[in-house]
């Protein structure tokens, strides 16, 4: 057994290939008015503004949903990687700038939904008119504003690291062994936050594998960089064998 041990998730570009809100934006034809408000939004403002714009078109929630459900499969190396972690009693968690919806959709189609015991990421909701919308994971009526100068208004995926650990009792928060996997510039923060008894996995050649690179003494954590599915498949289970014979 994995008792003890958090496996934190990305979602964009980690779990999945691409972009999930990128897809969504060019498979529904909204390419050119997202590059019209591009820099008038905060991106996640933005996307409900996309999100609108559907719903005056006629676009449904079932539209939106049969979008996502032809976006790239989730890497089979991928899959494997997340049930296997599963079943060895590792507590998986997803931690994303991306949206509820979004997210769920495409783990519903993967048959990884029960996989996470939490998903912490952009909340949504369906209104009165049958429009998504997408709201900020931060300054919600359940969840106040953050201060945090790293990561974007909506979202800092390092309070949501505290507010993970702090979940546990004292002294799981001092066992708890946590493995992070990221790849963009919001999951710096997140990175900071690791002990040295923690490992983060950066994708190679993106900016928080860049961040890390170019800060390396502000690093408590194991680097474990990786660059494809088979490589993340393979790396972190390793990771778990070994953190688990170390905790045995």
């Amino acid at each position: 057994m994995a008792g003890g041990m958090v496996i934190v998730f990305d979602f964009d570009r980690t779990m999945i290939e691409g972009d999930s809100d990128n897809w969504v934006v060019t498979e529904m034809g909204l390419t050119e008015i997202f590059h019209q408000l591009r820099f008038t939004l905060p991106w996640n403002r933005l996307m409900d503004r996309m999100m609108t714009e559907l719903h005056s078109q006629g676009r449904s929630i079932q539209d939106i949903e049969a979008c996502l459900k032809r976006i790239m499969p989730i890497d089979s190396h991928i899959v494997e990687a997340i049930k296997s972690a599963k079943s060895l009693g590792c507590d998986l968690k997803i931690v994303s700038d991306a949206n509820q919806f979004f997210i769920e959709k495409i783990l519903e189609q993967h048959d990884l939904l029960d996989c996470f015991s939490d998903i912490y990421t952009n909340p949504t909701s369906v209104d009165e008119h049958g429009k998504l919308r997408i709201l900020p994971y931060h300054g919600a009526a359940s969840t106040p504003p953050h201060t945090c100068n790293l990561c974007p208004p909506n979202l800092c995926k390092g309070l949501v690291m505290d507010h993970i650990r702090a979940s546990s009792s004292p002294d799981d928060q001092i066992l708890t062994r946590f493995i992070y996997l990221g790849d963009g510039g919001g999951d710096f923060c997140p990175t900071l936050k690791l002990r040295e008894c923690d490992c983060v996995m950066p994708r190679m050649n993106y900016p928080l594998w860049k961040r890390i690179s170019d800060n390396p003494s502000l690093i408590k954590a194991d680097v474990k960089e990786w660059s494809n599915a088979e490589e993340l498949r393979r790396i972190l289970m390793q990771l778990v064998s070994t953190m688990t014979k170390e905790d045995s």
